[in-house]
């Protein structure tokens, strides 16, 4: 096990790569340039500085004579002691023209570490510009499948950037002499030879090459140090780590990544007894496994020979599965986004599973989509796949995004057994609606729901205002006068919107007015439907085709006000949590997922998880916020309580915040700023009770008595991290007709998505399309009919 060395700088760049060191002469001595010795002085002081702060200070010798010289302002003894060093010496002609030539310093780099290179730079300009340095052997690697362990681009193994952090400084200093640092890193030992190339900005390189300069680099290999990682249970495992040194650089070093490692993330995912190459030296360690596990921080060191070991053991915070709840998250891609920059094929199987348990899920749903629809749909089969493990489950389904439908909502179909629509060929030949797609998908026992459901639910006041003023305003002054207003959908009371308090509404108080109620949940305001997210949601429901709304990936406000309406209406629509990894966060997966109660079991199914899920038997969270237990008059999720008249009900709950959120909060909401959690039970949308929780790592106890006057549905939240799937109740048997006014923002948003996307829809579907989605408008006008006056 290596061990903490505290007292040391930490994370050392490169220890034992002698940059000062005298090696063989690379190229001739360099030329002394008569200059004022005070300003070079302290650049070279500096430089010392900066060298100690990487981790490569001078030998005491020769820090000894820097000092001296530089006491001395004797600009040439400072060049005697430095230029022995220089690899690359770099002149700028008056005419701002960079050339280059080889120094006599020793070229040595450490394999994944980043050593300091020394520069002499003779600026004839005087020019304050960022001196910039490239290579065609720099760059990520471009990569597309992972192909055993070569990368698909050999060439490209460095890493180089001219160091300008303090204390050195990020421009040249205008002077006519100074010293400077570039950052080398290379991803292969042995000898490597690459072209650095010297610039001030575009169109300064000298002709005839002379910008460039061929080094031939001796690079020592990395250290292979082996993982140990041990879960809380004692038993081996898979976890997350991050290594970082002193200037917070991550190794190895991202932009030269292949599978299973990210060229996007910080952190890297190993399996108990796996590797990780390294260099020598000290370096930070962050390790951990999702949010349900602390994330613990130590400094390692590497040594530069024998076969070096790390041992973590990792500390759980929460157990949800000790209550029978087990973690999923629907929506992750195996290629696309930000995978390599060939989206088309993406990475394996292997790949995923690694990030999926690294991050303590249970399930994890590779998505193939139209990008890489061809390529990985080979890996498609209807049963979970063979890498799977008893209680890490990867499934590979669809979502139908990049081709078919998706301009009416990128659909998610999971637990599918046939992956290929009816007539098609690839990605042609599917709907361009969703409701056949669900009728598909819904057919062969797969369950469905739409994907970062915000997208197109967002509301603009200025084009809900016009709608407003389009569709109410009678007389056409521009204006809406209260009988005009009570016609249809207000989403404010008209009196208070009244600003200048004329008894009109005109569209600047529209506008102002829907744009605060936005901010309410729920709210009454017609959004655009013009997006990906959950469009035609609102004709697959009624016709009960859906069963869940993605949510946890985008404005969460957005997300619960779409379901809350649904709900409303009688509808048993479910929330579930999903990523969309590595699209709309390329983080982590499992930064939003659903826990979905099985109870005890033996070994994860994933038709029964899945099943769970679009029962809703589950809550969704970010994973440092949970609802263990959560029961109304005794049901619990996913439940129904029959009631045979009004009256009250007692509902109990357990539920658990973390004290620190370290891997934050998942997208859409804000990380909180307070040390407790407000707990709400919502009733029908609305708020009907709430207390305050510590957010201390411990379960706490929660009830709450709520009398109830008519069926409804009631769940649990705490905003924006969690919120449970309700329990239903029904009293006399009723249906849910909570709100007369849910219906009706349900018909006007039938009637914006047909607006905003119905060309979308192919010809020959439109007409059977229009007669769908006008079927849908009459079931939600009988709802409106059913509900209370003034719900």
């Amino acid at each position: 096990m290596l061990k903490a060395v505290p007292g040391l700088l930490a994370l050392l760049l490169s220890p034992g790569v002698p940059l000062a060191h005298a090696c063989r002469q690379a190229g001739p001595e360099l030329t002394v340039v008569e200059v004022e010795g005070q300003p070079l002085a302290e650049n070279a002081r500096r430089l010392a500085q900066a060298l100690e702060y990487l981790g490569t200070p001078l030998p005491p010798d020769v820090a000894r004579a820097l000092e001296t010289a530089c006491a001395a302002r004797d600009a040439r003894a400072i060049q005697r002691v430095l230029d022995p060093r220089v690899v690359v010496a770099i002149a700028i002609s008056p005419e701002e023209r960079v050339k280059a030539r080889r120094g006599p310093g020793a070229a040595e780099l450490q394999q994944t570490g980043y050593v300091p290179v020394l520069l002499k730079i003779h600026n004839e300009s005087t020019v304050t510009k960022a001196l910039r340095v490239t290579s065609p052997q720099a760059g990520p690697i471009v990569s597309g499948r992972r192909t055993g362990e070569e990368p698909a681009d050999p060439t490209r193994f460095l890493d180089v950037e001219v160091f300008g952090d303090a204390p050195m400084t990020p421009h040249l200093s205008g002077l006519e002499l100074e010293y400077a640092l570039a950052l080398v890193a290379s991803s292969e030992a042995g000898r490597r030879e690459a072209t650095l190339v010297f610039d001030i900005g575009q169109g300064t390189q000298d002709l005839g090459f002379r910008a460039e300069v061929p080094v031939l680099f001796e690079v020592r290999p990395a250290v292979e140090v082996r993982l140990e990682v041990l879960d809380a249970d004692g038993e081996p495992t898979v976890g997350r780590f991050t290594f970082r040194d002193a200037l917070g650089r991550v190794y190895p070093p991202r932009a030269k990544r292949l599978a299973p490692d990210f060229f996007f993330q910080d952190q890297i995912y190993r399996a108990d007894g796996s590797s990780v190459r390294l260099p020598p030296g000290e370096l930070v360690m962050e390790y951990g496994r999702g949010p349900e596990y602390a994330l613990r921080t130590r400094t390692v060191t590497v040594p530069s020979g024998g076969e070096p070991v790390i041992r973590v053991e990792l500390e759980r915070w929460i157990d949800p599965r000790a209550r029978g709840f087990y973690s999923g998250d629907h929506h992750i891609h195996a290629a696309g986004c930000a995978h390599y920059s060939e989206p088309t094929e993406g990475v394996l199987a292997e790949d995923m599973f690694l990030h999926v348990k690294g991050e303590g899920l249970h399930v994890g749903c590779l998505l193939t989509w139209g990008p890489c629809f061809r390529f990985q749909s080979q890996f498609f089969t209807p049963e979970s796949h063979p890498i799977s493990e008893p209680f890490t489950v990867l499934k590979y389904d669809l979502e139908i995004s990049g081709f078919g439908s998706q301009a009416l909502g990128h659909a998610c179909l999971l637990n599918l057994t046939d992956q290929v629509y009816p007539g098609s060929e690839g990605t042609e030949g599917w709907p361009t609606w969703t409701t056949p797609l669900f009728r598909w998908a819904r057919a062969q026992g797969a369950f469905t729901g739409y994907a970062h459901s915000a997208s197109g639910l967002q509301v603009v006041p200025q084009n809900a205002a016009r709608r407003l003023l389009t569709a109410l305003d009678g007389n056409a002054d521009e204006r809406l006068s209260p009988a005009e207003a009570a016609a249809g959908l207000l989403p404010f009371e008209f009196r208070a919107g009244d600003h200048n308090q004329d008894g009109l509404l005109g569209p600047g108080e529209l506008a102002h007015n829907i744009e605060q109620a936005t901010r309410e949940l729920p709210n009454l305001c017609i959004p655009e439907l013009n997006g990906i997210g959950a469009q035609e949601i609102f004709v697959t429901v009624p016709q009960g085709l859906c069963d869940f709304i993605g949510g946890m990936n985008t404005q969460r406000l957005a997300e619960w006000n779409c379901w809350y309406h649904l709900m409303n209406c009688g509808f048993p629509l479910k929330i579930s949590g999903e990523t969309d990894f590595p699209c709309i966060s390329g983080s982590r997966v499992g930064e939003g997922r659903v826990y979905v109660q099985l109870g005890a079991v033996e070994a994860l199914r994933f038709p029964a998880w899945a099943r769970g899920l679009a029962e809703g038997r589950s809550y969704v969270s970010d994973g440092y916020a949970h609802a263990l237990a959560f029961t109304v008059g005794g049901k619990a999720l996913g439940d129904t309580l029959e009631l045979a008249q009004p009256g009250p009900v007692a509902v109990r709950a357990e539920v658990a915040f973390a004290r620190e959120l370290p891997l934050g909060t998942a997208t859409g909401g804000e990380l909180p700023d307070s040390d407790v959690r407000r707990v709400e039970l919502v009733v029908n949308g609305r708020v009907a009770a709430a207390q305050e929780v510590p957010a201390d790592g411990r379960v706490h106890a929660l009830a709450f008595e709520v009398t109830l006057a008519r069926s409804s549905w009631v769940a649990l939240r705490s905003y924006p991290q969690l919120h449970t799937n309700p329990v239903t109740v029904r009293v006399a048997g009723q249906p849910i007709r909570a709100s007369r006014k849910s219906a009706l923002w349900a018909i006007g948003c039938v009637e914006q998505l047909w607006a905003a996307r119905g060309e979308s829809i192919a010809e020959s579907e439109r007409a059977e399309a229009e007669r769908t989605f006008r079927a849908q408008v009459e079931v939600y006008r009988r709802i409106a009919a059913e509900a209370e006056e003034g719900s």
